[in-house]
């Protein structure tokens, strides 16, 4: 496995962690929607959270942040309407930005809620 993919799933291993401490319910993990993919779908306090999983090296050229461009906003708005739709979903829908990154000895955390919206499209 390429080294990117490793350093992907350990970032979201971590993630799906570090929501569960901050008492997210994990609904899904890498749930596809035709050719999307939202890495976690989780619920907290009543709203339903789409999450996006960007995980970096320390160091690397790109933001995490920076990642999340309006064409994958677009396809992760799609497949949250797909999710909420199949699973007949009553509540609240939020994207949050999950930015790890990662340095020799430790992985840095941080949790954008609500990181975007289909008005940002």
């Amino acid at each position: 496995m390429a080294e990117h993919n490793t350093l992907g799933k350990v970032g979201e291993i971590k993630a799906k962690e570090y929501l569960e401490s901050k008492g997210y319910i994990i609904f899904h993990t890498n749930w596809r929607y035709k050719h999307k993919e939202i890495d976690l779908v989780a619920l907290k306090n009543d709203i339903l959270v789409f999450v996006e999983v960007k995980t970096r090296s320390f160091g690397g050229m790109q933001n995490a942040r920076e990642c999340i461009t309006k064409s994958k906003m677009r396809f992760l708005i799609e497949a949250a309407d797909a999710y909420v739709t199949m699973f007949n979903r009553p509540e609240e829908v939020r994207f949050d930005l999950l930015a790890l990154t990662k340095s020799p000895s430790t992985i840095e955390i941080e949790h954008i809620e609500n990181a975007f919206n289909a008005l940002d499209i």
